[in-house]
């Protein structure tokens, strides 16, 4: 099934964006590369996660790191949230068609 164009208010701020294009090219990534690849605060990501996590669009799975007393966070990018980037992204596309010039 070919994904329909729209227009998506949650995944379109740079951020929420980066983020799912990220997620989209792996199984699952780390709290910590991604915080670095984004070039963000950990609460910065930490709030735009939360977002996501709450429109259905990713999953975090959280784990003790051993003998650290750390946790570390896994994010994934749910099924809806893959939809939901393909078909933002087609409308982007599809908005910008004839905008941009021909070389």
């Amino acid at each position: 099934m070919k994904t329909r164009p729209a227009f998506n208010a949650i995944v379109h701020p740079a951020h929420r964006l980066q983020i799912c294009s990220f997620l989209a090219a792996v199984k699952e990534g780390e709290f910590r590369p991604l915080r670095e690849e984004l070039g963000v605060s950990d609460s910065v990501l930490s709030k735009q996660l939360r977002i996501l996590e709450e429109a259905g669009y990713v999953e975090l799975r959280k784990a003790p790191v051993a003998g650290k007393g750390r946790v570390r966070t896994w994010i994934t990018l749910t099924r809806s949230g893959k939809r939901a980037l393909e078909s933002h992204i087609a409308e982007l596309h599809r908005m910008t068609r004839g905008a941009l010039p021909v070389a």
